[in-house]
This record gives C-alpha cells, sequence and structure tokens, in this order.
C-alpha cells in the first residue's frame, strides 16, 4: 500500500506561483507513474501532469505554466505552478500506480486527499 498526502495548497493572487507537494510513504515509489489530477466544483476530474522514469507530459491546458518533477530521496512528487489564474482553482490530487506506461485517470491505484487551489482575480 502507498499513502499520498498532498500539502502546498492554499490562495494565490491571478500571476501568482505556487508548490504542491505529494509526500509518499508505505513503499518507494521511484519506479511508479505518479501525477496530478484536479477537480473544480461540478467538473470531472482532469488530467494535469504525470511523470514516469522517461519523461513526463502535461494536460493540454498547461501550456508550459506547470512542471511537474520528483525527488526519489524524499518519495516526494511536486507540481510547480506559475502564472496561475483564476480557472486554476480547484481540489489538486497526487496520485501512483505502479507501472512504466502512461496511464488514464481510473488506471490509477493510489490517490491523496487533495489540496484546495484558489486563485483570485
Amino acid at each position: 500500500q502507498v499513502q499520498l498526502v498532498e500539502s502546498g495548497g492554499g490562495l494565490v493572487q491571478a500571476g501568482g506561483s505556487l508548490r504542491l507537494s505529494c509526500a509518499a510513504s508505505g513503499r518507494a515509489t521511484s519506479n511508479y507513474n505518479m501525477a496530478w489530477f484536479r477537480q473544480a466544483p461540478g467538473k470531472e476530474r482532469e488530467f494535469v501532469a504525470a511523470i514516469r522514469s522517461s519523461g513526463s507530459r502535461y494536460g493540454d491546458f498547461v501550456k508550459g505554466r506547470f512542471t511537474i518533477s520528483r525527488d526519489n530521496t524524499k518519495n516526494t512528487l511536486y507540481l510547480q505552478m506559475n502564472s496561475l489564474k483564476p480557472e486554476d482553482t480547484a481540489v489538486y490530487y497526487c496520485a501512483a500506480r505502479d507501472g512504466s506506461r502512461w496511464y488514464c485517470r481510473d488506471e490509477y491505484t493510489y490517490w491523496g486527499q487533495g489540496t484546495q487551489v484558489t486563485v483570485s482575480s
């Protein structure tokens, strides 16, 4: 079992930055595919970014504003978010899955409880 705990959310003005963290415990996740998703009120949970050993990928809306990274020595996943917009307001979730390919949302095994990000205009 893997437990995931997100942190780093908060209230920020449009154009500002936040860095989200996702601390994993229970197992080393260095070989895991890990990802960030987000869910705004009344909307489905959508893909933000994912990372695996061979690289990373992003949702179309990111457009160079976010960067996903990981520190395997700390078993922690990060999401650096810059140039934030009000439409980025959502609960951001960390997800993990043992495996080396890209996965869709419903294929992720482990999920955190989420951290709220609110961007004011």
